[in-house]
């Protein structure tokens, strides 16, 4: 009676770890999967890996570069990419090493790590959560790197909590599936901004306000504004270089450094998004060459005109924002 137990265990046991062995050679190739949480289907990229994270704003479709929450397997390797306040630590202790609660932490990046500028869309700040299902938790342990993940469904759809949901979001564009059955929580994280004087919550979510408050002893502040966009599901302020940004640039004036597009450009150009027109190199480009510019002696940067098509949408969104009189350098 044992031995018919167990055999079909380690058969459902090796069907797992293969397909963990197919997602990270996946992932390792620049891919993308879709893996399970506790909270909804995740889509998945390597998050130090700009081209990578490029193909997932594409296949949703995703209208801004907002930025991705990193999942990491627990906080040991969470403090590899972010610094962690005191509070921030317990709080991550107490909710992703004891409770296993759906918590996501904003707080300042460390320097001079690999993360890709495009995930955290430019910022200075990271998002950080450990999920709670044993299959993602196998492959972020196994894969080795934060992967950003967010719901595996096209923009402003349902986001999935099966894969029968992801299926009919994605169509036939679904990346290869790690099959996690329905998820537990079906509702996104909470995300609580650690990088501030005192905790605000971001976003409610699968973790409550009191749980959080109960852990730190203080009131959680409430997000007032959708101004200050540090996490998924918020809106309008991004990050803007110092300075002065122009686009649709034909003609260049005095004192700009120019960032180009495509094949033809001027043999002035200082960089170019990408020397083909590949709107998705564009994408895993733009962050770290703006960054680039505005750490150069140039007294304005000028960008080329951008098709306002696929990627070049949500390429042209994040320009218009960081070009905008209103845009505040974070």
């Amino acid at each position: 009676m044992i031995a018919t137990r167990i055999t079909p265990l380690i058969k459902v046991l090796n069907i797992v770890n293969n397909s963990i062995k197919r997602a990270c050679e996946m992932l390792a190739n620049g891919d993308l999967v879709v893996m399970p949480t506790e909270t909804v289907y995740g889509l998945a990229a390597d998050a130090t890996n700009d081209q990578a994270v490029a193909k997932i704003y594409e296949l949703k479709n995703r209208p801004g570069f907002n930025p991705l929450i990193m999942h990491v397997p627990d906080v040991t390797q969470a403090e590899k990419w972010a610094h962690f306040t005191p509070a921030a630590l317990h709080l991550a202790e107490a909710f992703w090493d004891t409770d296993h609660r759906s918590l996501t932490l904003v707080l300042n990046r460390k320097k001079d790590t690999s993360l890709s500028h495009l995930a955290t869309a430019g910022l200075d700040t990271v998002a950080l959560r450990v999920p709670n299902h044993p299959i993602a938790l196998e492959l972020l342990k196994v894969f080795g790197k934060p992967l950003a993940a967010p719901s595996a469904n096209r923009s402003n759809h349902i986001s999935p909590t099966s894969v029968e949901a992801v299926k009919e979001s994605l169509g036939t564009r679904t990346p290869f599936i790690l099959d996690g059955g329905i998820c537990a929580v079906g509702l996104e994280s909470t995300i609580v901004d650690m990088t501030t004087p005192e905790p605000v919550l971001l976003r409610p979510g699968g973790a409550t306000k009191e749980e959080i408050e109960n852990v730190l002893g203080v009131s959680l502040k409430l997000s007032t504004s959708s101004a200050c966009i540090k996490a998924p599901g918020m809106m309008k302020r991004h990050y803007a270089p110092n300075h002065p940004l122009r686009l649709n640039v034909i003609v260049l004036l005095e004192g700009e450094a120019l960032l180009g597009f495509g094949p033809h450009v001027p043999s002035n150009a200082t960089l170019n998004l990408s020397e083909t027109g590949d709107l998705r190199e564009a994408a895993a480009n733009l962050f770290q060459m703006l960054r680039l510019l505005d750490q150069s002696t140039c007294k304005a940067i000028a960008v080329m005109p951008i098709p306002n098509h696929g990627l070049g949408l949500a390429i042209n969104d994040r320009l218009k924002r960081a070009a905008s009189s209103e845009s505040i350098n974070l």
